[in-house]
């Protein structure tokens, strides 16, 4: 009968929890602070500090990687899944602090849709990252599929806002400054989807 002399280090599971759980706190911020701009000097101080938090758990993490010998899942997949959840915050932080350099008077209606959009992500992610421990396809890709399915809105919602941004009706200071905004909010999108297809990919590797 097989055994292994050396157990596989599952707390990596542990960590990447708590990495889903900062990025939903990190969501709700966002979200709170387009619907509520008098808070925005709060909350863009409230993201820095989590996105500190994320990338301390983020190095605690590779330190792990690189000192435990046996793995629960490949080296590499664990490097990259690390890796999309840290951009993903770093994305959210990279919002608010864009709304203080900008000096933003008035969140766009379209941008509070899209926060909405990141943060129904970022609860899906929270619901997905658990199924990893028991590495079962048919618990995993029914969240892969809503997050995919939530990227595809929140590209709708771009294309719309876009529109409207450059409907003439804004100057062209406003353009730019909005540009880059809903720039970096899609690019919150996509790495969430990317957090989803790195699960998906090690669920077809493992499962």
């Amino acid at each position: 009968m097989a055994f292994r002399l050396i157990p596989k280090d599952e707390s990596f599971f542990d960590m990447f929890e708590q990495q889903a759980e900062r990025l939903i706190t990190g969501a709700e911020v966002l979200v709170q602070t387009t619907e509520r701009f008098e808070t925005i000097a709060e909350n863009a101080k409230r993201l820095e500090r989590l996105e500190h938090d994320a990338d301390q758990l983020t190095h605690d993490l590779m330190e792990k990687l690189n000192r435990t010998f046996i793995t629960p899942i490949d080296r590499e997949d664990i490097y990259r899944l690390a890796v999309d959840f840290d951009d993903v915050m770093d994305l959210m932080e990279a919002v608010t602090e864009r709304f203080i350099l900008f000096k933003i008077q008035r969140v766009m209606p379209h941008a509070q849709e899209i926060a909405k959009v990141i943060q129904q992500q970022t609860q899906e992610i929270n619901r997905l990252v658990p199924q990893l421990r028991r590495m079962r396809r048919d618990s995993i890709l029914p969240h892969c599929v809503e997050i995919n399915r939530l990227e595809n809105t929140g590209d709708r919602l771009l294309r719309t806002a876009f529109a409207s941004l450059f409907d003439g009706s804004h100057d062209p200071l406003t353009v730019i400054k909005w540009r880059e905004l809903y720039g970096l909010m899609e690019e919150a999108t996509d790495k969430c989807e990317d957090v989803a297809n790195t699960i998906e990919a090690i669920a077809l590797k493992h499962a």
